[in-house]
């Protein structure tokens, strides 16, 4: 009997997955959680975990690295609706056995847990071996993208959010108690620092690496 545990915050799609796993005879569900929080008490139950990669809480890449700590025999097999291989190739350096597409039909996922549960792979050596290169590609590159964002000066990091809020350099200046001349040198500043050709670069680089959060302009409901 393989036992399963099943992470993922749409209960929609969790819990038809769960029955599923359930009417095989060679599987039982342990556990199911719709959060990072949820699955903690449950890790030391499983055989295999399936788990999505984006959570309320947190990513199934804490999963995994938790699940290695509490149950090293415990198998992840990531579920995710996103296409980044980057996040992919985190969660299997991680130590999932792999990652699967959300659109992927649920006979396919049951088989994918079967195969892992019997101790066969889904992943080859050579994939394995690419995912970790990439892997290492994006650690250097987040590196280098934390270096450029720490040379910026808390002034332009006050500058970026403004900019992130849709205000023009004469706005900017108007908030910040600068001349419109001023918004303009530090953006021009943000932009040699950071590497990129226009604001909207800054922006999305910024948001990316966390530098500044995108606020939500909408009414209340």
């Amino acid at each position: 009997m393989i036992r399963v545990l099943l992470i993922d915050d749409h209960a929609s799609f969790r819990q038809p997955l769960a029955f599923m796993f359930n009417r095989e005879p060679d599987f039982e569900v342990v556990g199911q959680a719709g959060s990072v929080a949820e699955a903690r008490p449950l890790l030391g139950d499983a055989d295999v975990a399936i788990v999505d990669l984006d959570l309320p809480d947190g990513n199934g890449i804490e999963i995994v690295t938790e699940l290695r700590a509490v149950n090293p025999s415990c198998i992840v097999i990531i579920l995710s609706a996103s296409s980044n291989q980057g996040h992919f190739a985190q969660a299997v350096e991680a130590g999932a056995a792999g990652v699967l597409h959300k659109s992927t039909s649920i006979s396919e996922i049951i088989s994918a847990a079967r195969r892992v549960g019997t101790g066969e792979f889904l992943l080859s050596p050579r994939e394995v071996v690419e995912m970790l290169r990439l892997a290492g590609r994006q650690r250097d590159r987040d590196r280098s993208a934390q270096q450029a964002l720490s040379r910026l000066t808390a002034r332009e990091r006050e500058v970026l959010q403004a900019l992130s809020e849709g205000l023009n350099d004469k706005e900017i200046g108007q908030r910040l108690f600068i001349s419109t001349e001023t918004a303009r040198t530090h953006m021009v500043n943000i932009l040699g620092k950071l590497g990129v050709e226009s604001r909207l670069q800054a922006l999305v680089f910024a948001v990316r690496h966390g530098a500044i959060e995108i606020k939500s302009t909408s009414p209340p409901v």
